[in-house]
């Protein structure tokens, strides 16, 4: 197969390849990138294997940082982008179910591709645009299937993450999964429990946003893997997600949690908890303790409570759409959002600076609990929002407190 028209993408690192292959070495595009052209997807990192060791490709390159030159990787800087080119390598065992105890180089693109996880991402492309394909992969990518190199069983021992991988392909691309690598895939689920949790949460969050979560979630839980994911998935309304998933998914991480937690029976504190054994950022625990439980009881939330996510309405309204929340619901919400009397703190019509040099209050605890009274209470219309009206109330509100 060749490609006669190759993507911008390509013909920007063009000038890579044939440096190397002026040189006398072999080089070609590989990996996800020449896969996503052919099926005629967004190309994201342009990869790029080659005959030559890492010495040799940066005497051939001015600028060139080692960014994982023990196993191969040196990235050229050269003709205005980073381009990540790895010499043909072979792997020994991985003791550790996710890096090889040792990487050995080797001038052959055979027994590099060998080595790789799919068929699908164990195709190569030369300067030319001619697609070298060694496992079959062109015909997997055909009939949508999701197949490992050789062994499955061996290329999800070398690395247990894989077997996310392969439910995630399956999602992203709408393809169904090999027989013998979901044999493989139901035999070894138990080594997930030896991989990192980051690296299962960036898998497992693609997956959630694949146009096919809902049928690779079903895969992962009849093939056991998902009993093997981090936390308690025990927790989960299962059948409710999957049938979300089936009419529509989530476009960011974000809404992805927050949905899968609104069909926990998890109580706020025990959500936090959750989401630091899954490694989740700050932020996102924020936003998905404040969204998630509001959409427990969504059909009665008031205006204080969606006053407290105006900010991340936005990601409310994507996981509403994401549950089919009813029309009436979503204009309910809607009008609320559109009638707010601010939409921040910083909207109401004094600060902690007025406070305290009008001598009402002293930096401090207190201080934030008064703004807060004021807050809420210009929120719920118990008060204007002007100078006047919210000194005189919290003058009486100091005189209360002192009695």
């Amino acid at each position: 197969m060749k490609i006669n028209t190759l993507p911008q993408e390509f013909i920007d690192a063009q000038p890579i390849l044939k440096t190397l292959e002026n040189a006398g070495f072999e080089a070609y595009f590989v990996g996800g990138a020449v896969r996503d052209m052919i099926l005629n997807k967004p190309i994201h990192d342009v990869d790029i294997a080659t005959s030559a060791f890492p010495e040799e490709v940066k005497s051939l390159f001015n600028k060139t940082i080692d960014t994982g030159i023990q196993h191969g990787t040196v990235m050229v800087l050269d003709h205005g982008a980073g381009y990540e080119i790895t010499t043909f390598r072979t792997e020994s065992t991985y003791t550790d179910f996710r890096r090889p105890d040792k990487v050995t180089f080797v001038r052959n693109l055979r027994e590099d591709l060998k080595r790789r996880d799919f068929t699908i991402n164990a195709l190569a492309m030369n300067y030319s645009g001619n697609i070298v394909d060694l496992f079959d992969g062109l015909s997997d990518l055909k009939n949508g299937i999701v197949r490992a190199v050789g062994d499955a069983e061996v290329r999800f021992t070398e690395d247990a993450l894989r077997m996310m991988r392969a439910l995630r392909f399956s999602a992203q691309l709408e393809f169904a999964i090999d027989v013998n690598t979901q044999q493989a895939l139901t035999k070894l689920a138990p080594n997930l429990k030896k991989i990192a949790v980051e690296r299962i949460r960036v898998e497992f969050e693609k997956l959630l946003m694949g146009s096919q979560a809902s049928e690779s979630l079903q895969i992962g839980i009849r093939d056991g893997v998902m009993a093997y994911l981090p936390g308690d998935i025990g927790t989960w309304d299962l059948s409710q997600i999957i049938l979300d998933l089936k009419s529509n998914q989530a476009n960011t991480a974000q809404v992805a949690w927050i949905h899968l937690l609104v069909h926990s029976n998890l109580n706020v504190k025990k959500m936090i908890q959750f989401m630091r054994i899954w490694k989740m950022s700050r932020e996102d625990i924020k936003v998905t303790s404040l969204i998630a439980p509001l959409v427990h009881h969504i059909e009665t939330a008031h205006k204080f409570e969606l006053y407290q996510v105006f900010a991340y309405r936005k990601i409310l309204f994507e996981v509403l759409c994401l549950m089919q929340v009813s029309d009436e619901t979503m204009q309910r919400i809607t009008t609320i959002f559109a009638n707010l009397p601010i939409s921040k703190s910083a909207d109401l019509a004094i600060n902690g600076a007025d406070l305290i040099r009008d001598g009402l209050v002293k930096p401090g605890p207190e201080m934030g609990r008064v703004l807060r009274i004021i807050e809420k209470s210009v929120v719920l219309e118990q008060l204007e929002n002007t100078p006047d009206v919210l000194i005189t109330y919290i003058k009486g509100l100091k005189s209360y407190d002192k009695n």
